[in-house]
């Protein structure tokens, strides 16, 4: 890794839950999924729709890419599966959003410094990017950055299953971020609390911090970051970053 120069940061890229947000996510996907198979009971046995949806979201994480979206992928899966098509589960899906997602709000809870920070990051001039895993419809993703209280922040991109080919930990996910802004690593800071799908970002030349207050450790302390702290001390860090706008 190049030595870091705080002044040459032009894009953050957050990871959202248990970074910009706090959500269980063990509770929340099975929640998730549990609601969205509901609305497709006429079509798959609940249980099996679970299944494949999870094995497909399983698929999304450990693909290598071929060139299709995540969401084309996930797509191809169902309609291979239960014979739902594209249409059909966009019928579907806007239906569950209007009347049914609401009740898993519960499960996310905003962040008290959140906001903060993100005004920092706007405020120097920086591109700001939601690199949540893009495994989950933009929709589905823009719930819960309302209900952690930062929908109103005019983000660069937002990574959905419908505007990425990859997910990480894939070095290709970042790959793809930086070139929709013509940049290199070593104008970027990936920020996140998964040590395995956060910390892949230094594999694409990426500086990273390592958000510890809810860490989810997959790789059982054998990792490396650039930074690491709390809300507070990442607070302190992105004031540094980039340049203030005048």
């Amino acid at each position: 890794m190049e030595q870091f120069e705080p002044k040459d940061i032009e894009a953050v890229l957050f990871d959202l839950d248990g970074t910009l947000l706090q959500v269980e996510m063990a509770d929340f996907i099975p929640a998730y999924i549990g609601g969205l198979a509901a609305h497709f009971a006429d079509r798959a046995d609940h249980g099996a729709f679970g299944r494949t949806v999870r094995g497909t979201i399983h698929a999304l994480l450990t693909r290598p890419g071929d060139g299709t979206t995540n969401e084309e992928l996930f797509l191809a899966a169902l309609e291979r599966q239960f014979a739902i098509t594209p249409a059909l589960f966009g019928e579907r899906l806007a239906a569950y959003c209007a009347d049914g997602l609401f009740g898993l709000a519960p499960l996310v809870r905003p962040l008290p410094l959140a906001r903060r920070i993100l005004e920092s990051c706007f405020a120097r001039g920086l591109r700001v990017v939601i690199a949540t895993n893009p495994v989950f419809p933009r929709s589905v993703i823009e719930a819960r950055l309302a209900w952690g209280g930062i929908a109103d922040f005019p983000f660069d991109l937002v990574t959905t299953f419908e505007n990425s080919r990859y997910c990480k930990p894939n070095p290709a996910y970042f790959a793809e971020v930086l070139g929709r802004f013509g940049l290199e690593g070593r104008q970027a800071v990936m920020v996140g609390n998964d040590t395995e799908h956060d910390l892949a970002a230094r594999q694409a030349g990426i500086p990273t911090f390592l958000v510890d207050t809810w860490m989810v450790d997959r790789l059982g302390g054998n990792y490396a970051c650039d930074f690491r702290g709390g809300h507070l001390e990442l607070c302190r860090f992105v004031a540094r970053l980039g340049r203030p706008n005048h």
